[in-house]
């Protein structure tokens, strides 16, 4: 958690330094969908949830056709699993939720202002985690003891961007989780070791630069 806290701290730094800069960083707010899976374990992979990520962002030398994106992002990540039994007279939704605050650093690759292309990692601390369900059973959400899973997550990420405009831009990401998400020797006897994997679509908004 500390390195995360003193990754948002340069954040912000870049965010407010900006003016001292003849061509200060491109800076704004992005958003969108993701669909996340756990993936090695017993967990399986098919079972993706639909979440969302929203944040704000900062690319140095927007100009440049290499400059470097930092991210600061809340990003909901899990799973779902669905159960039918008794011939369909129990039908159950689950999701295992898993939210996070998330640090994307990526180098920016700028292609003839029409195409960004991302490549880098991210870091991300586990906010909060619980199960929803819905379904014959009946609906309800519990809150799941954050001792048993990793308080960090790291991975490496890669996407493209496409431009619309100065200010605007639309695109996909993929974010390869590389660290086990479970962190108690019970849980894991019964899961396995599963590692976030997380597909997002989101669309960006400058606000500076």
């Amino acid at each position: 958690m500390t390195k995360l806290v003193h990754a948002a701290c340069a954040f912000g730094a870049i965010l407010f330094a900006a003016p001292a800069f003849s061509q200060g960083p491109k800076v704004g707010v992005k958003g969108g969908l993701n669909y996340t899976t756990l993936a090695g374990g017993d967990s399986n992979e098919d079972n993706g949830r639909i979440g969302f990520n929203a944040g704000v962002f900062a690319r140095t030398a927007p100009e440049a056709p290499l400059g470097l994106q930092v991210e600061l992002l809340y990003s909901t990540k899990g799973n779902h699993t669905k159960y039918n039994a008794f011939f369909g007279l129990v039908d159950q939704d689950v999701d295992f939720n898993l939210n996070y605050i998330e640090l994307p650093v990526m180098a920016d690759l700028h292609i003839l202002d029409v195409v960004d292309i991302h490549l880098g990692g991210y870091a991300a601390y586990l906010v909060s985690a619980n199960v929803t369900t819905s379904g014959t059973l009946g609906s309800g959400s519990d809150n799941l003891d954050k001792s048993n899973f990793k308080s960090m997550d790291f991975g490496i990420a890669g996407g493209v961007g496409f431009n619309i405009g100065t200010s605007a831009q639309i695109g996909v990401r993929y974010l390869h989780g590389l660290s086990d998400v479970v962190d108690s020797s019970d849980l894991s006897s019964v899961v396995g070791n599963p590692q976030n994997r997380c597909v997002q679509v989101y669309v960006g908004i400058g606000i500076g630069g």
